[in-house]
């Protein structure tokens, strides 16, 4: 039996696609099985994450029902009750983020901001960011003391009329 060139040639091409074929459809079940492996992980793992999160979530409902409501103001009322703080806020010139630190730097009553000196104004003036002499223009020291003396309402009060 003896081949001719081009079939010898023929018979080689056959012999590599063959070849490739081969190395081709070897790996297919192997990745396949990984992929479904890797899926089913996935999938466990899902589901881990939702019952820790519905677990959490049944946490908090329950947290929620035991508390009592919580409205706006609620913290500084309770944190100054139980404290022993009065609201710094109420001052006009003076936010939330600056009662804060106010409270941060020993400043808790009315009375302590009335009883400022020159010299710790500008000390209060630095740490809180604040323009030189802001504290004696916008009148801290008279409105503590008034608010001390008469518990004034805030500012929102007074322009609601509300108690």
């Amino acid at each position: 039996m003896s081949f001719t060139l081009n079939q010898l040639a023929l018979l080689l091409i056959m012999l590599a696609v063959g070849w490739l074929l081969g190395l081709i459809m070897s790996g297919r079940g192997k990745y396949r099985r990984l992929w479904r492996d890797e899926q089913i992980a996935h999938h466990a793992a899902i589901k881990e994450r939702d019952a820790r999160v519905e677990a959490a979530n049944a946490r908090i409902a329950e947290l929620e029902r035991q508390s009592g409501p919580i409205g706006p103001g609620t913290a500084t009322a309770v944190g100054g009750a139980v404290h022993g703080r009065d609201d710094l806020s109420r001052i006009n010139g003076i936010s939330q983020t600056q009662e804060v630190a106010l409270n941060e730097a020993g400043y808790h009553r009315y009375g302590q901001i009335a009883a400022l000196n020159d010299e710790q104004e500008a000390t209060l003036e630095a740490r809180l960011g604040l323009k030189p002499g802001t504290i004696t223009q916008e009148d801290w020291r008279g409105q503590a003391t008034e608010l001390e003396r008469s518990h004034k309402p805030g500012l929102f009060s007074r322009l609601t009329g509300s108690a």
